[in-house]
């Protein structure tokens, strides 16, 4: 015996349930259109459009849960906020030549060689920060850093026990004083 299903109709007579019986095909069409990814809203124009019943957007809802489905969640582009430099998207890394000062003609070819330190900002501050972010050192070690409510650096290496060259140090510092500047911090 086949379990009946309650639909409203979504016109005048909302008010009055229409019952209707869903046979296997039309259960099977359901699921077919859940792992395809439709979402709820084209199930339910489909359901119109393709088995002649109109149903509520939650009636659909109430159909998928009934069969024991998930609609599957696309992903969502992440949004991008922009500083007061326009070209410098939230959470992009930066990189910075491994001195500040200009260099003499042979040392620019050795800076060349050398990589940088990377600044990534995240966009949601980590848990008791005001803001927190990524740190990519010259020697190619990382860690996360943040500032806390009293306006202290913290470094959490991602090797334990990793120390970074002071040189390194001093450079992230100057960096990330100049990015968070830019965000008004």
């Amino acid at each position: 015996m086949m379990a009946q299903e309650q639909f409203h109709a979504g016109d005048d007579t909302a008010s009055q349930p229409l019952t209707m019986n869903l046979d296997d095909g039309q259960r099977q069409k359901v699921t077919e259109w859940i792992a395809q990814g439709l979402k709820l809203s084209e199930i339910q124009n489909r359901i119109g459009s393709e088995l002649g019943v109109k149903i509520t957007y939650m009636d659909v809802r109430l159909l998928v849960d009934d069969l024991k489905l998930t609609p599957k969640d696309q992903e969502r582009p992440k949004p991008t906020v922009a500083f007061n430099a326009p070209q410098m998207p939230a959470g992009a890394a930066v990189r910075v030549p491994s001195s500040a000062a200009p260099a003499p003609a042979g040392a620019q070819e050795e800076q060349a060689e050398r990589p940088s330190v990377a600044v990534k900002i995240d966009q949601i501050a980590r848990p008791g920060a005001v803001v927190s972010g990524k740190v990519t050192f010259s020697d190619g070690n990382s860690a996360d850093w943040y500032f806390d409510q009293t306006g202290r650096l913290g470094l959490i290496p991602q090797t334990p026990g990793y120390r970074p060259p002071p040189a390194d140090l001093q450079e992230f510092q100057t960096v990330l004083d100049g990015e968070l500047s830019r965000m008004g911090f």
